[in-house]
């Protein structure tokens, strides 16, 4: 199966750096094709003249030649950087890993100038028109870390070369089919003012959520605290290898740009007012040194990273990076948040934390084991079909085949994901180790699908692998 396209355009938030580094222990998974630098309302570079008038809160409303960036910022260069004193490693444990030297030939600088700027194209904003307008199949994933202005030039770019041509009406529908946005939310205005109304068929899905982000804590399983502490990040994120280094935690001693009033991440130790006595704009409560920051643009990969349980299929299907539902916004728009699946906001994305986090920590290891043998790694998980028509009544068997590369025993556990599918009655499993049966309700209708989760756990770790096979009822 060919691993999904994608470009991601970031700005030197630490939860963008902190997201790159887990986007680069996935590379293996993802065929990337741009980093870009980007700006948006909380970053931009200036144009050294300060020309540029954008409106933030009401303290910073002046014209800035600069807001929170540094100086030759480089930090996705940074975490290439510690990523090529690593990979020598990680192709140990999964040949797929891109090179060092291909990941920092698509590292391109975006519209950086100031927030929203579309005045120019920008090598990234090239790089992304290139890409969407290229012979390759899609759907190219386009995730928008930053504010949507790199992209919405691209777009703009591609509209201006083409709008007066015979070709113009295919052109656009092409793009539209062929690009896929994610964001988090809309960090500059770009987004409503040029790409909905100019692009209104392009898929786009918010994955604004507080699960993976500074407010985190708000919406974590009582279960899963402990992945945030700082035992648990030491052990398994920033005492591992120069990725892990590289990754923020509270009261670490750094600041993505020196004398920045908004971060006070690096300090530990404070009250929210001594930090405001300090000078800092304290907007979320400070944590013991060594704990969870943020990874808040995280939800923008996540279902890329585990194609085989195929959230990344549709927005509706779920998956690590949560299930969405329409919205009014436009006519192809999702978004994640505060939808449940059980019980508790935002849950159809923190049921999958901890696993999303086994995995990370598992790749880190991979990133300090030079020998394959030393280290755990995913059971091998395969059924057919993978999707199939059915009948009202009907008994379905589904067999899996599943090993361990490690030579250990694994489990599969057989699951209904009621809320992804449409099927209104109960469905019923009989799961009998890698086999399962599946009886679809008498009163099914037309059209339902039931959605069909095949998950195998290794005993002697917590990695795991997963399947997904869709039922839809005909007749």
């Amino acid at each position: 199966m060919s691993r999904p396209r994608t470009i991601i355009t970031a700005d030197p938030e630490l939860d963008d750096l902190n997201s790159m580094i887990r986007l680069l222990l996935f590379s293996n998974e993802l065929a990337i094709e741009g980093l870009i630098y980007a700006s948006s309302r909380f970053h931009w570079r200036g144009d050294g003249a300060g020309t540029g008038f954008f409106l933030l809160e009401r303290e910073y409303s002046e014209p800035q030649t600069s807001w929170r960036w540094a100086p030759g910022e480089r930090f996705i260069d940074d975490a290439l950087d510690a990523y090529s004193q690593v990979h020598g490693n990680l192709v140990v444990h999964d040949p797929r890993y891109p090179s060092p030297d291909e990941l920092r030939a698509v590292v391109r600088e975006g519209n950086i100038d100031f927030e929203g700027d579309t005045s120019h194209e920008s090598p990234g904003s090239r790089l992304i028109a290139d890409a969407l307008l290229d012979d390759r199949p899609g759907p190219l994933h386009l995730q928008m870390w930053a504010g949507p202005s790199t992209v919405a030039r691209a777009l703009m770019s591609i509209e201006e070369r083409h709008r007066d041509t015979p070709e113009w009406p295919h052109v656009h529908a092409t793009v539209s089919a062929k690009a896929i946005i994610t964001k988090f939310a809309s960090q500059d205005d770009t987004y409503d003012d040029y790409i909905r109304p100019h692009w209104p068929d392009i898929r786009v899905t918010d994955v604004m959520t507080y699960a993976w982000g500074y407010l985190i804590r708000k919406t974590v399983r009582p279960a899963d605290e402990h992945l945030l502490g700082a035992a648990w990040m030491r052990e398994n994120v920033t005492g591992v290898g120069a990725l892990g280094r590289l990754y923020r935690v509270w009261g670490d001693g750094r600041q993505m740009v020196e004398g920045d009033p908004t971060d006070y991440f690096h300090l530990s130790g404070f009250t929210a007012d001594e930090l405001r006595a300090q000078g800092y704009g304290v907007w979320t409560d400070p944590q013991p040194a060594g704990e969870w920051i943020s990874e808040g643009d995280t939800p923008n990969m996540l279902h890329l990273l585990v194609p085989d349980l195929r959230g990344h299929e549709h927005p509706s299907y779920g998956g690590w990076g949560g299930r969405a539902r329409r919205t009014d916004v436009g006519a192809d728009t999702w978004a994640i948040v505060g939808v449940e699946d059980a019980d508790g906001e935002d849950s159809s994305v923190t049921r999958w934390f901890a696993d999303a986090q086994a995995d990370f920590a598992a790749r880190l290891v991979w990133s300090v084991t030079p020998r394959y043998e030393d280290a755990a790694h995913h059971p091998v998980l395969a059924v057919d079909p993978r999707d199939r028509d059915v009948r009202a009544g009907e008994s379905v068997r589904l067999e899996a085949r599943v090993s361990d590369p490690d030579g250990g025993e694994v489990d599969v556990r057989w699951w209904i994901y009621d809320e992804a599918g449409s099927c209104a009655g109960d469905v019923a499993v009989a799961a009998e180790g890698e086999a399962a049966t599946i009886t679809v309700p008498q009163d099914a209708r037309d059209g339902d699908t039931i959605h069909v989760i095949v998950e195998a756990h290794k005993q002697s770790s917590p990695l795991k692998a997963w399947r997904r096979v869709i039922l839809t009822v005909l007749g």
